[in-house]
């Protein structure tokens, strides 16, 4: 009962913090407003009925709302892709940037931005450079014989030293007054450029890989019992491996492109789910999407209100993630649980 219930309680919890999170921020919304511009919206007027809600409903709709479910969408993905990783290595450890995905996206972005070009094209430079990592990565441990985990693993730590090597060129010839510096503050993390049109583009995308990860939770529990036992049931161990890898590496190089580097998050909230409903990926899977949405909103909720100028996402993440990881280096000596 307590596995079947837990579910249901993410998902309200996760809509009431959405709720809080449209009325929060330096213009306060007073849950009354909330109320009348939702009543308005669902009565198909878009608020034109009452006038005095052109501000609330400009504020809500038009600012906070595209960010909000940018928060979510980017929680959702990086933990959606950290508990994939996590089945498919069997190491609670692993996070969504193993295989080179964030350091690729990291030099695209960072590319684009030095060569001067559109903020959309940025972005596409970003997810087709962390696509090209993680391709890196796989073909290097193609070309080897050997444990094929242990191989892509491999190749993930070249291909990560690659790109990050690449960044840092990138960043060593960028104009040290005007591309540098919003170079280091976009890796840093954040939700600043999160507007509606760039929200609603990437929004079926990333909703589509995470949709595929869930959908292919049960195949996860094959595939953590080994290669063998996987292929022993019947699975296809090296085509669903790749399609995994190529469903987390596209949502993790969304997020990237949407809002910057930001770590942690597909290391703590799988980590923390697994807790919470034990090692099934049918029941980890939703439970881990769930609050890693509510955690990234929640933590992009202090980044607004925290300090009179918002402090970006990443550096918070991180603060919360490290001691987190710490303490759960104790529980990785006893194994896979």
């Amino acid at each position: 009962m307590k596995n079947a219930l837990t579910p249901t309680l993410l998902a309200l919890g996760l809509a009431a913090l959405m709720a809080l999170s449209l009325a929060l921020g330096r213009y306060p919304v007073a849950p009354a407003d909330l109320a009348r511009l939702a009543a308005s919206l669902l009565g198909g007027d878009g608020g034109a009925a009452d006038p005095g809600l052109t501000t609330v409903y400009n504020v809500v709709i038009n600012i906070r709302l595209p960010r909000v479910l940018a928060a979510v969408l980017i929680g959702a993905a990086l933990a959606a892709s950290g508990a994939a990783f996590q089945a498919m290595f069997v190491n609670p450890l692993v996070s969504p940037g193993l295989l080179g995905v964030l350091a690729g996206a990291s030099f695209g972005a960072a590319l684009g931005m030095t060569l001067g070009q559109s903020w959309p094209v940025v972005q596409l430079c970003a997810v087709g450079c962390g696509l090209l990592a993680v391709a890196a990565a796989v073909g290097l441990a193609a070309l080897y014989r050997g444990e094929r985990l242990l191989m892509l693993i491999l190749g993930g730590v070249v291909s990560s030293a690659m790109f990050t090597a690449l960044l840092t060129l990138v960043k060593y010839v960028a104009d040290p007054y005007d591309q540098l510096p919003a170079i280091v503050h976009w890796l840093m993390g954040g939700l600043t450029l999160a507007d509606g049109p760039t929200v609603w583009a990437m929004a079926g995308p990333l909703a589509a890989a995470v949709l595929l990860l869930a959908l292919l939770a049960g195949r996860l529990n094959v595939l953590s019992m080994g290669d063998e036992e996987a292929r022993a049931l019947g699975v296809n161990v090296g085509r669903l491996r790749l399609l995994l890898i190529v469903a987390a590496t596209v949502a993790g190089a969304l997020t990237v492109a949407l809002a910057g580097v930001i770590g942690w998050v597909g290391l703590v909230i799988p980590h923390i789910a697994r807790m919470v409903v034990g090692p099934d990926n049918r029941r980890l899977m939703p439970a881990a999407i769930l609050m890693g949405g509510a955690y990234l909103l929640l933590v992009d909720d202090l980044a607004r209100l925290l300090l009179a100028t918002e402090t970006p996402l990443g550096i918070l993440t991180a603060l919360v993630g490290i001691p987190f990881f710490a303490a759960a280096l104790g529980q990785a000596r006893r194994g896979w649980q």
